[in-house]
């Protein structure tokens, strides 16, 4: 059976990401050590350019400034937490991972795919999630239950409707292009239906019983 050790959660603000990927860390605990980490972050000093990306003005970056900052970050929390924990086979469970800079920076920010896919290459070496949970949500439903949690990272938040649409449309194009590596997630369903249809895609992966 496949074990897909590095899983990672995409989707748009308020998708409930944080909340599924709690509840699939606890269930998987039986099966091995886990962190649950996330991007931009994960590291103490990847944690200093989240604060730099999801805080303040929504134009203060131009979409390649935030690609270069996104990569620092990922560079740092691949070499010093993703690597290390899975050479120790312990479960990687990350909120966004590289689709996101993929989504918000290259067809958002209209940043260059092609330059994206290249500092992937060199910089992560091209690692990717082994299994990918895309969380889909309507924009106007998920940025109100963004907004209305004491939230203080609301720098792409406060961005356009137009923007968070385009969002929306190109994790599910993501999501289209491998449908077995990319699973489609209707949000909207309550927090146990979303558990329930990760945990059979995981459970069916490891031969969980």
């Amino acid at each position: 059976m496949i074990k897909p050790r590095f899983i990672s959660f995409e989707g748009g603000e308020g998708s409930g990401k944080s909340t599924q990927i709690k509840l699939l860390a606890k269930k998987l605990s039986k099966y091995g050590d886990v962190i649950t980490t996330r991007e931009p972050g994960g590291t103490i000093e990847a944690e200093v350019i989240r604060k730099l990306l999801v805080k303040g003005k929504k134009n203060k970056w131009s979409g390649i400034v935030e690609t270069l900052l996104l990569y620092a970050a990922r560079k740092d929390h691949i070499d010093k937490v993703i690597a290390p924990s899975l050479k120790k086979n312990k479960w990687v469970l990350c909120d966004r991972f590289k689709e996101s800079t993929l989504v918000y920076q290259g067809y958002g920010k209209n940043v260059d795919i092609d330059l994206i896919k290249k500092l992937d290459k060199i910089i992560t070496n091209n690692l990717t999630p082994s299994l990918t949970f895309i969380l889909d949500i309507n924009p106007k439903i998920g940025l109100k239950r963004s907004k209305r949690k004491s939230n203080t990272e609301t720098r792409y938040e406060n961005m356009s409707l137009t923007f968070h649409n385009k969002i929306r449309k190109e994790f599910i194009n993501i999501a289209k292009s491998n449908k077995k590596k990319f699973i489609l997630i209707d949000a909207n369903q309550n927090i146990n239906q979303i558990q329930n249809i990760i945990w059979n895609e995981i459970s069916n992966k490891i031969n969980a019983k």
